[in-house]
């Protein structure tokens, strides 16, 4: 049974337990991290020198990186599913695995989520909230450009490449910023969100996240 080290809250937690959910793979989940602490513990260091979530340990296996643990356990348990054998495909899947680490992610959850949500508004960067939001609408506009041909960013079917850029989904459309109608991503993000596992393990509240004045 896999085990799994990580709070239900996180964004990189939440890629992983949605994988975990699509391959109904057993498993059990450790809160870790956040305000459950344990990070800097020396079990935990053993597993994770870096101190981050999430962790993931199948049998022998410890893995660590939240796309490498996505990609492993697609290539081990989701062949036919999540997994292809088709190299093209899964090139294609790869590359907006890449794009959300180096380019969606860092913007949106770096620069809006981190930047205004989770920023007591007194300590707010304005300027650097509106740069990343006007990113923002040239990342979703690739998104939505991408989409629109096709259901999946890989292709017609659910892909890793959903789960890691698709994530971001449900804060990109929760929080209380401005944003440009997407009709593609909309349906995209329709489509995710009917998905079981996506409702059960990146639709969370994030409330307890919300930095606060004091």
């Amino acid at each position: 049974m896999l085990t799994i080290w990580g709070r239900t809250t996180s964004l990189n937690v939440q890629k992983v337990m949605w994988t975990v959910g699509e391959l109904s793979l057993p498993h059990q989940r450790i809160d870790a991290g956040g305000r459950f602490g344990g990070l800097a513990s020396t079990e935990f260091r053993a597993l994770n020198p870096n101190g981050l979530i999430p962790v993931l340990k199948d049998e022998d296996l410890v893995l660590w990186e939240s796309h490498a643990i996505v990609r492993y356990l697609c290539a081990r348990y989701g062949n036919g599913s999540l997994w292809t054998e088709d190299a093209r495909i899964r090139a294609e899947s790869d590359k907006w695995m890449e794009w959300t680490s180096t380019t969606l992610q860092p913007t949106f959850t770096g620069g809006v989520f981190w930047g205004f949500y989770r920023t007591p508004p007194a300590q707010r960067n304005w300027n650097a909230i509106h740069a990343a939001l006007n990113r923002c609408v040239e990342l979703f506009g690739i998104l939505d450009r991408v989409l629109s041909d096709r259901s999946f960013l890989a292709g017609d079917q659910l892909s890793m490449a959903d789960i890691v850029a698709g994530a971001q989904l449900y804060r990109y459309f929760t929080l209380d910023i401005e944003r440009p109608r997407l009709p593609h991503v909309e349906a995209w993000y329709q489509r995710l969100s009917q998905r079981p596992a996506y409702a059960t393990h990146v639709m969370v509240p994030y409330d307890e996240l919300r930095g606060r004045d004091t």
